[in-house]
């Protein structure tokens, strides 16, 4: 086979698979890892896929438009409860404090806070701060700041300020995209900079996303893998993904 015919079908490979590795190309070309990278930074440069961490990725998954809360509701609206319920467990016991980061996972865990304890939240998202604020045993504090329409969440310097001085017991922070190279990310400097004073203000950090974030990369990293002390997520997660997780000290709990 030609370099330019193999070019080619690793292409189709990583748009029909969605994501393919290094090492399980070169397997099926029988070429070298290295032929395999060569070849990967001469597709990406002809814009036909994007590199990540072990392998490619379809160009489509490094998003260059930010979806807003309605669109981002209706994508895989049952992983998202499954994953808010599993994250009842991890809501520290009476008296404790939560911090609860902007985003529709993040709200599928706020509507299901445990009400046999009483818990202090803090959140930047005003529909997070809705479904607490009439919670019986929740003692709701808002990170005020600027309003970003499409996510409808506080970020900014008022916002991060609001942080400063507190140390939270959890967090359950969400994320736009999650891979090994770029750790966690999302479309909006100024909304990665709020999620990073969250992480920096957190004992425990408990990311809530569902499989389809995994193999994403957007413009703005906020926290590299190795922060997270747990991952919520569904069945979709690669093992392999997992298993390197795992080996960095992160929880992964299947919902």
């Amino acid at each position: 086979m030609y370099a330019e015919e193999r070019q080619q079908a690793i292409a189709e490979r990583v748009h029909q698979r969605g994501r393919a590795s290094v090492t399980a190309l070169a397997e099926e070309f029988d070429v070298t890892s290295e032929t395999v990278r060569r070849d990967l930074a001469y597709l990406e440069r002809a814009g036909c896929l994007r590199r990540v961490h072990g392998g490619a990725v379809p160009l489509d998954s490094v998003r260059m438009t930010e979806l807003g809360v309605v669109e981002r509701s209706s994508s895989h609206p049952d992983e998202k409860v499954r994953i808010g319920t599993a994250a009842a467990r991890f809501v520290p016991s009476d008296g404790g404090s939560l911090l609860i980061d902007a985003g529709t996972t993040t709200l599928q865990a706020a509507l299901r806070l445990p009400r046999d304890r009483n818990t202090i939240v803090f959140t930047n998202s005003l529909p997070v701060a809705t479904s607490v604020a009439d919670h019986p045993t929740a003692t709701l504090h808002f990170l005020g700041g600027r309003i970003r329409g499409i996510t409808q969440a506080a970020v900014g310097i008022a916002s991060i300020s609001a942080l400063q001085g507190y140390r939270i017991d959890v967090a359950f922070i969400g994320t736009n995209g999650l891979t090994e190279r770029h750790g966690l990310s999302t479309p909006d400097p100024d909304e990665g900079a709020m999620k990073s004073a969250m992480i920096a203000a957190a004992n425990r950090v408990v990311l809530l996303a569902d499989s389809s974030k995994i193999g994403n990369e957007d413009l703005t990293g906020f926290a590299a893998v190795d922060q997270v002390d747990v991952l919520i997520t569904d069945a979709g997660i690669d093992p392999g993904f997992s298993a390197r997780l795992s080996a960095l000290g992160v929880e992964v709990v299947i919902a």
